[in-house]
């Protein structure tokens, strides 16, 4: 029999899990090629022979997701499967009728298969869509647990944007260990926080070889997904966060509402700075497509260095740039704080932008007055520091999770913002976690 010829379409993360929990030693398949959206400068790349098995050892190309008809026809591919997360239903559709009008099986994965079992309790953390508080949600677990006395190791989404069989299974213990990895923005915004708790955090490419390594070290393992992403790793405790900000996208983003309907304990977080409406409807939403999850209600605690950077100044607000990108959010904590503190003006950094972040507002032109801090690779950083520096502001507001003048130069005055998962009420993480134990 003919092998089925496949083309896993993703994002450089979930589409790698796919395959490697699915398709690496199936001889039934033939995976012809990835391709790879969201993510700059991700194709043009090969996943690596050392990586993809010994089925593939010319490695797997990955082409930019535009070519996807002509792989489909120059390859005759029998089934094309969707493997990235945090994207609209329409655009699921879209997508998959480009696929079949090419003639091709358009698929989606199922959420068991691809889940990988522990030999360690595992705690999952994930959302209804990118940007909602799953860090924040993450660190206040972790911070429980380690005040029970668990040793605690967490294990991130992938984030691959280099070398990918350097890549293969990263830990992440010291700052020092950020460098041997030479670690994106991105990533460090991911990986300091757990570094400066005292915890250890892992990720990588190959994510059951990552698991058996955090097992070796770990009494209680945290999943911390990425965008809206399903758990790799079956979850003993679920926890999703939903965003009350961005109300009906919890049951209108895939596979956001698989979180949704999968979620034992449902974070409603952003409650202070939501409209009590929209509150209202999410909470419908979630008893609706999930009456039995438990509720947490929950805000995100904003903190600021120097208050007088804002106050009565024109300001340059900088936030995470996934969260502003395909997260589609309008407002972070950098806005946030503008507004308590008391800012005269947000300065729109749009006529000041160059090279990558120019291309990035072409592409999400509803990011709107806000600067993305897009650092996937050197040029974007370059490019970022090189727009702050241009723009005509007073002061500059970071809302991202890490400290960016350690990376890049900022000559106007600046002021960095904080932000901590504070739960309101009860249930709360800590008598959550006290019955999971």
């Amino acid at each position: 029999m003919s092998k089925t010829k496949v083309i896993i379409i993703g994002a450089a993360g979930r589409d790698f899990h796919n395959f490697n929990t699915i398709y690496r030693d199936n001889n039934a398949v033939e995976v012809i090629a990835f391709t790879a959206a969201q993510i700059p400068d991700i194709d043009g790349r090969k996943y690596p022979a050392a990586l993809a098995g010994n089925l593939y050892p010319e490695g797997i190309p990955i082409y930019a997701e535009e070519e996807l008809v002509e792989l489909i026809q120059k390859h005759q591919a029998d089934e094309c499967v969707l493997s990235y997360s945090d994207l609209p239903y329409d655009k699921v559709m879209h997508l998959g009728s480009v696929v079949m009008a090419a003639g091709a099986k358009f698929s989606m994965m199922g959420s068991f298969p691809t889940m990988i079992k522990s030999t360690k309790p595992i705690i999952a953390v994930g959302a209804v869509r990118t940007g909602c508080g799953k860090s924040q949600t993450t660190r206040a677990i972790v911070r429980a647990l380690m005040e029970a006395g668990k040793k605690v190791v967490s294990v991130r989404h992938p984030m691959p944007y280099g070398d990918l069989e350097k890549q293969k299974v990263q830990r992440f213990a010291t700052i020092e260990d950020l460098k041997l990895h030479k670690c994106t923005i991105e990533e460090m915004e991911e990986y300091e926080p757990h570094i400066a708790m005292g915890s250890v955090i892992y990720s990588g490419v190959d994510y059951e070889a990552i698991l058996r390594e955090a097992e070796k070290e770990a009494d209680v393992i945290i999943w911390d997904g990425g965008n809206n992403d399903m758990p790799f790793y079956k979850p003993d405790l679920n926890v999703v966060v939903v965003d009350p900000l961005r109300p009906g996208h919890e049951i209108g983003y895939y596979p956001g509402e698989v979180n949704l309907r999968m979620a034992d304990v449902i974070v409603m977080n952003k409650i202070d700075s939501a409209y009590p409406d929209d509150v209202d409807f999410v909470l419908e939403n979630i008893r609706e497509y999930n009456p039995d999850a438990q509720i947490i209600m929950a805000a995100s605690a904003i903190m600021v260095d120097n208050p007088e950077i804002i106050k009565g100044k024109n300001v340059l607000a900088i936030e995470d740039g996934p969260t502003l990108t395909h997260g589609e959010m309008h407002i972070g904590a950098a806005i946030v704080a503008a507004r308590r503190f008391g800012a005269a003006s947000l300065v729109d950094p749009r006529p000041y932008t160059v090279g990558k972040l120019t291309e990035t507002f072409e592409k999400y032109p509803e990011i709107g007055t806000l600067l993305p801090a897009m650092g996937y690779g050197d040029q974007q950083m370059q490019d970022l520091e090189t727009t702050i520096k241009n723009t005509v502001c007073d002061s500059v507001v970071i809302g991202t999770p890490i400290d960016l003048t350690r990376f890049i130069k900022i000559d106007q005055p600046h002021t960095r913002v904080y932000y901590e998962l504070s739960e309101i009420g009860k249930p709360d993480i800590k008598s959550v976690l006290e019955k999971f134990l």
